[in-house]
């Protein structure tokens, strides 16, 4: 992964294989978020387990929302404690532990089951999931020189998208069964005894995704040499010295005002990431009346993009830099959400394009559908980059023995409001009973977040920048 000519302070302090080990942990995160939060549990509990759909969407909402005030509220503080007491990966095997008992408990959401628990349960898993990932950020500093940091970082958000993908088409070719013939895609019976008239294939989402990611963060643990060179401080100590370290960097944060601006602008447009990640399968399955089939190979599509997209944007940002990947990536992320919300049955682009409600059958068959698969892919071609390129923006601007505290207020920034844009998404939709209204609110944040980075400066800490230069 690395430039053999380089000198050896450019060197990342580990071999290959700990490289990847480390990029290892994207590939068995991803999965949770693709098969559980969007693409097959998230659509389940809301056409199939709240009373109607505007009440499942507000109800995951507020879960996500919930999950996105804890996190915002200690990741900072875990962050600066972890600094102090050295290792990152008895944190990512605490969190883990956590994360993968949440995701089993999800087989016993049955249709009927109270929501409350659901997504409680889903919440703590979330929480627990974004814990661990920020441990795992921060060790990247000193694992991968700087200038390699955009290549490698959008080569293990590429991998997190190939993972999540394999386990999405094995539930669909292997577990989703028709409504009506009870077969899979490819005619077979279910796996394992799995039945889907009782959401069996859906609900089977977490435990799926917590064995995955069992099994593929060992890499990581073996073969990655955990980023402090010290054993630490006894943790009373460290919790003492982490938060008065988390005041401190609190204050520097205030005192470099690049670097400062970075985060509130990440805060405000990841806000709007995690909600149309987060809600964006559901709005399509409820507005469509797509099947378990339909939306995993809705996620399939975008997961294809998605890696082909993090790939070109690993080069792109090498070249160009991690800012224009980011802001070329919020503005793809606009157009798709406009185009999302503007689409339903019979039209598209709030009616100026009509089309007929014909339904011929199979896949995707009406021409309302098509056009939201095309909106799909512009959000399967950003939605990996403006994360990949958001996370080697925040590594080149920190020094290697603050990335801890540092990357932990990074996780703030990226959480802080998490819970703003699904509240404003629940919020309205409950008001006005219209998911596209709702779903219309992460339109804003991804406007707002847009315009505030355009004069942030590239690297965050760089001093003497010129406000509209791109790099």
């Amino acid at each position: 992964m690395t430039d053999t000519n380089l000198d050896a302070s450019e060197k990342p302090a580990t071999q290959k294989r700990g490289i990847w080990g480390w990029m290892f942990f994207d590939w068995a995160a991803q999965p949770f978020f693709t098969v559980v939060t969007t693409f097959i549990f998230g659509p389940y509990f809301v056409s199939k387990m709240a009373a109607d759909p505007a009440a499942g969407q507000a109800a995951w909402g507020y879960g996500i929302a919930a999950g996105g005030f804890i996190i915002a509220i200690l990741s900072p503080i875990l962050g600066s404690i972890a600094d102090q007491t050295g290792p990152r990966k008895p944190w990512i095997a605490a969190f883990a532990a956590v994360k993968i008992a949440m995701l089993f408990t999800l087989w016993w959401a049955a249709p009927g089951s109270s929501l409350v628990w659901v997504v409680a349960a889903f919440t703590l898993a979330s929480v627990a999931a974004e814990f661990s990932t920020v441990f795992n950020d921060s060790m990247m500093p000193r694992l991968i020189p700087s200038k390699d940091v955009g290549k490698v970082s959008n080569i293990a958000w590429g991998l997190g998208y190939a993972g999540g993908m394999i386990v999405l088409i094995f539930i669909i070719l292997g577990l989703a069964g028709d409504d009506i013939t009870g077969k899979t895609l490819i005619g077979m019976t279910p796996l394992f005894g799995i039945d889907p008239a009782l959401g069996e294939d859906a609900r089977a989402a977490g435990p799926i995704s917590a064995i995955w990611y069992f099994i593929f963060i060992l890499p990581m643990f073996f073969f990655t040499p955990d980023s402090a060179k010290t054993a630490g401080k006894p943790m009373a100590q460290a919790v003492r010295l982490g938060l008065k370290d988390l005041k401190a960097t609190l204050k520097e944060v205030r005192q470099k005002a690049g670097l400062l601006r970075f985060l509130i602008a990440r805060m405000i447009y990841q806000d709007g990431v995690n909600a149309l990640l987060a809600l964006g399968g559901a709005f399509a399955a409820a507005m469509f009346q797509w099947s378990i089939t339909e939306i995993g190979i809705f996620g399939i599509i975008l997961n294809i993009v998605a890696i082909a997209g993090c790939l070109v944007a690993g080069r792109m940002d090498s070249r160009f830099g991690s800012k224009a990947i980011v802001q070329l990536s919020i503005i793809c992320l606009i157009i798709a959400t406009i185009g999302i919300v503007s689409t339903g049955p019979g039209f598209t682009l709030f009616g100026l394009l009509q089309f007929s409600t014909d339904d011929p059958g199979g896949l995707f068959a009406t021409a309302a559908e098509k056009a939201y698969l095309v909106f799909g892919l512009l959000i399967g071609v950003a939605f990996g980059p403006v994360q990949a390129s958001s996370r080697s923006y925040m590594a080149r601007s920190v020094e290697p023995e603050d990335a801890g505290r540092y990357f932990g207020i990074y996780a703030l920034a990226g959480r802080a409001t998490s819970f703003a844009a699904p509240l404003a998404v629940a919020i309205v939709t409950d008001i006005t009973n219209s998911p596209r209204i709702g779903m219309a609110m992460i339109i804003i944040f991804l406007v707002a977040g847009s315009a505030i980075l355009y004069s942030t400066p590239y690297p965050a800490n760089k001093p003497n920048y010129v406000a509209r230069r791109m790099r």
